[in-house]
């Protein structure tokens, strides 16, 4: 299969060339983890402190990973993606919400969001994360088996009923909705909810997905049992497959607590985890769609292959690919060229809400080998293509 991926005029067509310096600008520094280091803890610093420093954040790191401070803002740049063949999912990031009147404004955030792209083709997906719709202990403490007081029983038909009505909003107006995986320790209360919802609102085709994070080393037999309880109650399988987010907290909450690690003992054995769970789904669509999100360009070619393999169109609604906004553009946009399903999370919200996921956006690329690298090596193509 030839190399699609070295396209750097196809993937930086919508950057300007001040956008395209500012994106180099913004990979140096990531690339320098003492740096990033010490970035995250004055910004962390500065927004505690009330200091002005949003306008700066915002013409910086945020404007090239965010597509706005709402929806509308997002919108002008889904259009531009969409004009390129690039579909968008609205990401309101803000997570980890411990009060009520903060996880209720998630949950009204979701329906406003489903309200606002309906019959919008460039937005065929909204994703909420599990701690924006309930308390992480709550999940903690039902992932552990134990048992809930009264007050704890209440709290979590809340968040059984938020869970509900956004996926019977999103099944309504046939928006697919992503469901993001999260840590280990909560994530098995956020699983048997999201199965839940699949019973319910998949019974035509899969509108509620789960994420599988294939670093944890028992998601395929995970995957495996799920498909058996779908062929048994005749429901779809939506799954969102990522390699995951959480390792190093993983890794260190098992050595804390004398337990073994859920992660995979190699990134090596993550890669192959990955692999098998991408090919197990393609090769079981009947009853499964897949959203393979990844920036890893190996990944991606041996889904394309196993498509072509089996004769599988580049467009079926079954199949999609996924990057974030603001990385690998060199993969969404070489792919939405040659007419694959593509769509990338645009994160919006207020700045200083947004500023966790903009930090863990940095400190991955740090961590993650080869990333940054090479999105400098696209970048300075790109700058000598354009003679800049």
């Amino acid at each position: 299969m030839k190399e699609i991926f070295e396209d750097t005029a196809t993937a930086f067509a919508l950057k300007t060339d001040s956008e395209l310096e500012r994106a180099y600008f913004l990979f140096k520094l990531i690339a320098n983890e003492p740096l990033v280091k010490i970035g995250t803890a004055v910004t962390n610093f500065a927004i505690k402190a009330h200091l002005p420093v949003e306008k700066l954040i915002r013409a910086s790191v945020f404007d090239h990973f965010c597509g706005g401070v709402n929806e509308e803002e997002c919108l002008v740049v889904a259009d531009k993606m969409f004009k390129k063949g690039v579909s968008t999912i609205l990401d309101y990031s803000v997570e980890g919400q411990e009060v009520e009147n903060q996880l209720d404004s998630c949950y009204e955030k979701a329906l406003k969001t489903l309200d606002f792209i309906k019959e919008n083709a460039a937005i065929p997906f909204i994703v909420f994360k599990p701690t924006g719709f309930g308390r992480f202990k709550l999940y903690q403490k039902i992932t552990e088996g134990q048992s809930l007081n009264k007050d704890e029983k209440e709290e979590w038909a809340r968040v059984v009923n938020r869970y509900d009505k956004v996926c019977k909003k999103a099944h309504d107006l046939e928006v697919s909705i992503l469901i993001d995986g999260e840590e280990s320790w909560m994530q098995g209360a956020a699983d048997k909810l999201v199965e839940a919802m699949m019973r319910k609102y998949n019974q035509k085709k899969a509108i509620v997905f789960n994420t599988l994070q294939t670093y944890r080393w028992d998601r395929l037999d995970y995957l495996k049992r799920l498909h058996k309880d779908a062929i048994e109650n005749n429901y779809f399988i939506g799954m969102k497959v990522v390699r995951g987010a959480y390792m190093e907290k993983e890794n260190d909450r098992a050595e804390e607590k004398g337990y073994p690690s859920p992660i995979c003992a190699s990134k090596k054995d993550t890669d192959e985890n990955f692999d098998n769970v991408v090919a197990y789904m393609v090769d079981n669509l009947d009853t499964m769609s897949l959203f393979a999100g990844t920036h890893n360009e190996i990944s991606s070619y041996r889904l394309m292959e196993q498509m072509e393999a089996g004769n599988i169109q580049h467009n079926d609604p079954r199949i999609w690919f996924g990057q974030l906004y603001g990385m690998s553009d060199h993969i969404s946009f070489n792919l939405a060229k040659e007419g694959y399903n593509v769509a990338k999370y645009l994160p919006f919200g207020p700045v200083k809400d947004v500023m966790p996921y903009l930090i863990r956006r940095a400190e991955e690329n740090t961590s993650v080998a080869g990333q940054t690298s090479r999105e400098l090596t696209l970048l300075k193509k790109e700058r000598k293509r354009r003679k800049i």
